[in-house]
């Protein structure tokens, strides 16, 4: 095989390979959780597992909520966010690592969540995200998503 048509037909098959398709999942900000309406100010679903390039879409479905990325529970390089309050908001997630998120009036009663990027280094930011301190209810919300995270398994390509 010459080095020419090698190239050529090398080329051929990376233009014929089909694009791997984006999708987005949506997270409902909610006043009661759909599955236990003891639970109050929640995201659902609170934990969400993605793939580079994917969006996540913050639905406000109740009043008064919003998502905001929190501070210091981002993967390095990784874009901050802040939705405004009752609008929906769509973020877009490039990195592989961890998301943590929040209702900003109502992460202290534990409105939090996790987007979770799979792929290489997707846990790289594991330790500095559980290092963040957490006020009130949202504390032991973490340590409930933290349990949920290391039950969980995943396709880290």
């Amino acid at each position: 095989m010459t080095r020419r048509f090698f190239l050529a037909s090398t080329a051929a098959v990376s233009v014929a390979r089909p694009a791997l398709a984006q999708s987005q999942t949506v997270v409902e900000m909610l006043n009661k959780d759909p599955d236990n309406p003891r639970l109050r100010m929640v995201f659902s679903p609170r934990i969400v597992v993605v793939q580079p390039g994917d969006t996540v879409k913050f639905a406000a479905t109740d009043p008064s909520h919003n998502s905001a990325s929190i501070d210091g529970m981002l993967p390095e390089g990784a874009e901050a966010w802040n939705g405004k309050i009752n609008e929906e908001i769509v973020v877009s997630f490039p990195t592989p690592g961890l998301y943590g998120y929040k209702c900003t009036p109502h992460a202290a009663t534990g409105m939090v969540g996790l987007v979770i990027v799979e792929g290489a280094g997707m846990m790289a930011n594991l330790e500095a995200a559980q290092g963040v301190k957490q006020r009130g209810r949202a504390a032991k919300v973490w340590e409930e998503i933290w349990a949920e995270v290391a039950e969980m398994e995943f396709a880290i390509s």
